[in-house]
């Protein structure tokens, strides 16, 4: 993971939303001009942009349709088996799901707030379905740091799926779960925060979406100089 971080393409790919002419403004050529892509200006969210994003990615549409799959997955496998199955199990699981996710978020966040890290997703400004993809998968674990935004690989984002998933198995799940479980059920929540910011980066429908107007009028990411968020 450390390696990935340092890519070329994507240390400059990150997106602001509605830039506008913030490359004319930082003193870069004119975009007559043939140039190698340059990286946007970079501007820190304010904390109630960050704040509304929390409640988006904790509480929001992403959580329940991930939680609601996730239920009907672990209903089909009958996992864990003491739940059942029928509309009960199912309400267990979907409860239990939404949980691990409303923990991990809480934690990613906090931790974040804590190493002044920004963890919000940026969109990528390359070009191609792999540099995109890249960028997305390396974002899971990376954040934004420092007034210049420079990218570190991020602490919040590797603890939180598995504060998560030791949560549910101590606070809610049969006795017989432990610490090997948690953190195979961690590895599960991990790829779905790789799934989430894929599906930031790719199915993401323009900036007059209901998505986008919740987050952050979401290229996804802190406003640009200038803009309000």
């Amino acid at each position: 993971m450390a390696g990935l971080t340092v890519l070329p393409p994507l240390a400059m790919a990150q997106s602001l939303a509605d830039s506008g002419d913030s490359s004319s403004a930082a003193g870069w050529p004119s975009p007559g001009t043939a140039q190698p892509q340059l990286a946007l200006a970079y501007t820190r969210p304010t904390e109630e942009a960050k704040l509304r994003n929390y409640f988006f990615d904790a509480f929001g549409p992403y959580p329940i349709v991930g939680a609601a799959i996730a239920a009907g997955i672990t209903q089909a496998d009958e996992s864990p088996p003491e739940w059942k199955q029928g509309a009960a199990g199912y309400g267990k699981r979907f409860e239990s799901n939404f949980g691990i996710a409303a923990v991990s978020t809480t934690t990613r966040y906090a931790l974040a707030k804590a190493f002044r890290e920004d963890a919000l997703y940026y969109r990528c400004e390359c070009k191609g379905v792999f540099p995109r993809l890249s960028h997305a998968v390396i974002s899971t674990f990376t954040a934004r740091r420092g007034d210049d935004g420079h990218r570190v690989l991020a602490l919040s984002a590797l603890v939180a799926p598995y504060a998560g998933t030791m949560t549910a198995v101590y606070g809610w799940y049969p006795g017989r779960y432990g610490t090997k479980d948690a953190f195979r059920m961690g590895n599960y929540s991990m790829l779905g925060y790789i799934g989430g910011n894929i599906a930031l980066e790719f199915f993401h429908s323009g900036p007059h979406s209901w998505i986008s107007r919740m987050h952050l009028d979401n290229r996804h990411g802190a406003p640009a100089s200038g803009s309000q968020p």
